[in-house]
């Protein structure tokens, strides 16, 4: 499945999170309505998935409704619908379908981390520090970089910023090539004026190569640390870069208004 990136807030932070991948579908049974209806619903799973692929949300929705009233306890779909209604806007749908796939299957990572990442961009920092934390402490997580990250991110929301600069720099020890935790380190070390450290973080961000929207982030902070050091014009740079590289996302569009303030 292609990756989302739903955040308003932190735009990279659900970045490559909503998968559909989990092999905890329901076991088959030896009637043979129950195969066929089993089968029915993977079908159903694999057309709304194919749909969302090609953006054809509502289409994949009603596809993926199908599949669920099928195998009701199929965590996949309910990590699928959840994608499905990010993309509808629908926040309050997606988190039901996030919680009921770890209610049936706990050891969901991918699940958890998605639900931790729609709590932080809902702002609910204190619930997704919650679920970050669970993936934290658990041994069998393959990624602990990225639940310390979201964990780093819900702790500056709620003002805990030794806290947040530990867990995110643990991250960044965990992965140093995790651009998210890069970024992250260098918004922290920018709002608490070390602007030197700020800038070594964002240009690390930038050496991994993230997404374009992830990259007119990063300069569009760059621009800002290079204000608030008095050097408009390097930080007019930064800007039409970002300009340039999301032309028509959140951060491009903040930057064109960001350089009409400078000009």
């Amino acid at each position: 499945m292609k990756s989302t990136r739903h955040s308003k807030i932190v735009g990279w932070l659900l970045c490559g999170v909503l998968t559909a991948a989990c092999g905890c579908a329901t076991p088959g049974s030896s009637s043979p309505e129950d195969e066929a209806r089993l089968k029915h619903a993977k079908s159903n799973f694999e057309i709304g998935i194919d749909h969302m692929d090609h953006g054809r949300y509502a289409l994949a929705l009603q596809a993926l409704l199908d599949a669920e009233s099928l195998d009701p306890k199929n965590a996949r779909i309910h990590v699928a619908l959840a994608e499905a209604y990010m993309h509808r806007g629908r926040v309050d749908d997606a988190e039901q379908h996030l919680l009921r796939a770890v209610e049936i299957y706990p050891k969901y990572h991918d699940a958890r981390l998605n639900l931790s990442a729609l709590y932080l961009m809902s702002g609910r920092f204190s619930d997704a520090a919650r679920h970050s934390r669970m993936l934290v402490d658990d041994p069998t997580f393959p990624a602990t970089w990225r639940a310390l990250t979201n964990l780093g991110v819900a702790e500056i929301g709620l003002g805990n910023l030794v806290e947040a600069r530990k867990n995110l720099q643990l991250a960044y020890e965990y992965n140093r090539a995790y651009w998210p935790a890069l970024l992250s380190l260098g918004t922290l070390a920018k709002r608490e004026g070390r602007t030197r450290e700020a800038i070594e973080y964002f240009q690390q961000a930038l050496a991994q190569q993230p997404t374009p929207s992830a990259r007119a982030e990063v300069n569009y902070r760059l621009a800002e640390v290079y204000v608030s050091l008095g050097k408009r014009e390097q930080a007019m740079g930064y800007l039409k870069t970002a300009v340039a590289q999301s032309p028509d996302g959140e951060w491009g569009r903040k930057s064109e208004e960001y350089l009409k303030i400078l000009r």
